[in-house]
């Protein structure tokens, strides 16, 4: 039988009833919202450099959350993660296990207060220029701008928020008492549940489609770039570069120099991830003995 999803569109961010969440902010005062038409925008190497989840994961060792041996665990974890999520998307069950283990038994509102610093701290310089300039087109035009991420939604809310678009569409995790298990609740959103994510939301908002557009670096994002009217690709792998040339999509690079030649490769971006967390946590190592 046919898994349903069931769309959560509330402020309530912690429904249990579905594997994602949208959440939503008050439309910019100056513009007049087209209730039809909508971009969604990828978060990681679209909106941001890097991956949310990460930064978010170096913010927290930066504040002595994590000990060196946990950061390498988690840059383990979510390596193995982006090489299940692209080499083998039609089975993501040890990905989901190892998803958000780093989390159980924290606080939700901790975590979003860390994830409101941490985003000034870290992940706002981080922020493509271009990216944020083509989101705010849309604003401007009176459009609304979500943000779709295999993220908590609690981070995606929090990037959303302060980057002044509409809302966040994101992975949930099973909150129990106020306090994170480490487990989801339902899928990862990532892949086709982007791409039905974004429908149903559409049904919802009454938006039309075929005159939205979706943005993303990765071809693991096809679905969902599929199902709107306007695709474009954003500092795109390998496989999105072919496939977008192969559709005539629009395709924006905002990388520069060396970034730009290296087009992600699944063994590359995890190598790239593992030797960030190992860095970081030799600092905080350094850090510990020094004080």
């Amino acid at each position: 039988m046919a898994r349903t999803r069931k769309l959560t569109v509330s402020t309530d961010v912690h429904g249990h009833t579905a594997g994602w969440a949208e959440t939503e902010q008050a439309p910019p005062a100056t513009s007049t919202p087209d209730p039809t038409a909508a971009a969604f925008f990828d978060v990681d190497n679209t909106m941001m450099q890097g991956a949310s989840i990460y930064w978010f994961a170096r913010g927290l060792a930066a504040r002595k959350y994590f000990t060196t041996g946990d950061l390498a665990r988690f840059a383990w974890q979510q390596a193995r993660f982006r090489l299940l999520a692209t080499e083998h998307a039609g089975d993501m069950s040890q990905a989901k296990e190892a998803a958000l283990a780093f989390i159980e038994g924290w606080r939700v509102q901790d975590v979003e207060r860390l994830a409101e610093e941490i985003f000034d701290e870290l992940m706002a310089p981080r922020i493509w220029v271009g990216s944020r300039k083509l989101a705010q087109r849309h604003l401007d035009a009176g459009e609304r701008v979500w943000l779709v991420s295999a993220a908590p939604v609690e981070i995606g809310r929090v990037i959303a928020a302060r980057l002044g678009l509409t809302g966040a569409i994101g992975t949930v995790a099973e909150v129990v008492d106020g306090a994170y298990t480490g487990r989801l609740v339902g899928d990862l959103m990532h892949g086709p549940a982007k791409a039905e994510a974004v429908t149903q939301l559409a049904a919802v908002e009454g938006l039309d489609l075929t005159r939205c557009a979706a943005y993303s670096d990765s071809a693991n994002d096809l679905p969902m770039l599929s199902t709107v009217g306007r695709a474009v690709a954003i500092n795109p792998d390998t496989d999105l570069l072919r496939q977008a040339r192969e559709r005539g999509w629009e395709v924006r690079d905002f990388r520069t120099g060396r970034r730009a030649a290296k087009i992600a490769l699944p063994s590359t971006a995890a190598a790239g991830l593992i030797a960030g967390a190992v860095t970081a946590g030799l600092a905080l190592h350094r850090r510990r003995r020094t004080h």
